[in-house]
C-alpha cells in the first residue's frame, strides 16, 4: 500500500499539468497529471504536499484546500502502486517561480482543454469534483490494464456502460455513466412504449421527466426508458425500468420487441456539455395501464399523460411540447 500526494495548481483559469514523459518505468508515462508523489516517513498529507510541489516545481502553496482521498487499485504497477490512498489538493495561490521537473514537462493548461489531454479515466471524475468545489469526498477507482471498471463515490457505485460499435456489438471496453456522456460514445439503452387502443387509432403513454433529472428535465418522453448497465441483457433492462420507474410489474412475453433504433441527442445542462449516441431496443406494452394506480419513482418521474399518436407525432415535430423523443421512432412504431 502506497500514500501519496496530488496537487493541482491554478492561476488565470489554468492548471499547472505534469506531462510524464521523462521516465521509461513509470506507470503514468505520456499521461497529464497535477504534481505530487509518495509520502515519506513521519509526513502528514500536507507536509507531503508542500516538499512535492516544492521539488517538482520550485513553487510553495499559500492557499490550497483538501478537495478528497482517492483510493487506487490497479494490476499494473508495483506492489506500493498497486493499492494506493491519494490526498487531493487544490492549490490556488502560490509563490516562487517555476522551475524544470525531473518528472516530465510542466505546462499551464486551459481549464476548458484538460479533456482534450491524455488523462487517467478516474482523473477526469475527481478533476470534476474538484472543479465544482464539492464538499470533501471519498473516491474509490479501480483499473484493470488500464482501463476504469469501478468507481465508487462516497460508497455509492457508479454506473457503467458497455461502449457499443456502429454496429451495435459490444467492444469489450465499459465506461463510467457520465463520461460517456461527455464523449459521446455510443451505448446501449432501451425504450418502452406502453399504447392503447382508441376509436381514433392509438394513445401512447408519455412520462413527464422529474426536474432533478441530470438531462432534459422536465420534458416529456418514452413510456418508461433506460440505459443497459454494463453486463446486462436489454429485456432485463426494460422490466426493471418498468417497475421503478412506473410499477408496472410485466413479465417477459407482455413486452413485444418492435425495432432497433440508434439516435444523437446533444445538450447542455447545468453548464456542463451533454452528447448522447444511443443504440437502442424498443419495445411495445399494451396490457391495460390505470394511471391513477402507476407508482411513480419521484427522482425520475414528475408526471404521466396519455396522448393521441398522431397527436404525439405532430407536436414533437412542430416543438409543440418539451420532449427529448426521436421523431422517427415514434413514427416507426
Amino acid at each position: 500500500m502506497g500514500m501519496t500526494t496530488l496537487c493541482y495548481i491554478e492561476k488565470d483559469n489554468k492548471y499547472l499539468m505534469l506531462h510524464r514523459i521523462k521516465k521509461e518505468h513509470d506507470i503514468n508515462k505520456d499521461k497529464w497529471i497535477g504534481v505530487g508523489g509518495h509520502f515519506e516517513h513521519g509526513e502528514s498529507p500536507e507536509d507531503c504536499m508542500f516538499r512535492e510541489v516544492m521539488e517538482e516545481t520550485g513553487l510553495t502553496p499559500l492557499s490550497y484546500r483538501f478537495c478528497g482521498i482517492v483510493t487506487f487499485l490497479s494490476d499494473m504497477g508495483t506492489e506500493k502502486e498497486a493499492w494506493e490512498y491519494m490526498c487531493l489538493y487544490h492549490i490556488e495561490e502560490f509563490k516562487g517561480e517555476i522551475k524544470e521537473c525531473d518528472e516530465g514537462v510542466l505546462e499551464w493548461v486551459d481549464k476548458e482543454k484538460i479533456l482534450d489531454l491524455d488523462l487517467w479515466e478516474g482523473d477526469r471524475l475527481f478533476l470534476r469534483y474538484m472543479q465544482e468545489r464539492r464538499s470533501f469526498f471519498s473516491l474509490k477507482l479501480v483499473y484493470e490494464e488500464g482501463n476504469l471498471v469501478q468507481a465508487v463515490v462516497d460508497g455509492k457505485d457508479l454506473e457503467f456502460f458497455d461502449i457499443l460499435d456502429e454496429n451495435g456489438n459490444k467492444t469489450g471496453k465499459i465506461k463510467e455513466r457520465s463520461l460517456v456522456h461527455e464523449d459521446g460514445d455510443i451505448h446501449g439503452t432501451v425504450h418502452i412504449w406502453i399504447r392503447r387502443k382508441t376509436e381514433k387509432g392509438y394513445d401512447l403513454l408519455l412520462q413527464k421527466r422529474s426536474k432533478e433529472k441530470d438531462s432534459f428535465p422536465g420534458c416529456y418522453d418514452i413510456s418508461s426508458a433506460g440505459h443497459i448497465s454494463a453486463g446486462d441483457e436489454p429485456l432485463e433492462t426494460a422490466l426493471r425500468e418498468l417497475e421503478e420507474e412506473l410499477g408496472i410489474k410485466a413479465e417477459p412475453e407482455q413486452l413485444k420487441k418492435v425495432c432497433m433504433h440508434e439516435g444523437s441527442m446533444n445538450g447542455n445542462f447545468y453548464g456542463r456539455e451533454f452528447k448522447n449516441h444511443e443504440i437502442s431496443t424498443v419495445y411495445m406494452y399494451e396490457e391495460t395501464v390505470d394511471i391513477t394506480k402507476l407508482k411513480l419513482q419521484k427522482e425520475e418521474v414528475e408526471e404521466v399523460m396519455w396522448m393521441d399518436q398522431e397527436e404525439l407525432i405532430q407536436k414533437v415535430r412542430d416543438g409543440g411540447i418539451p420532449n427529448c423523443i426521436y421523431l422517427d421512432e415514434v413514427e416507426k412504431i
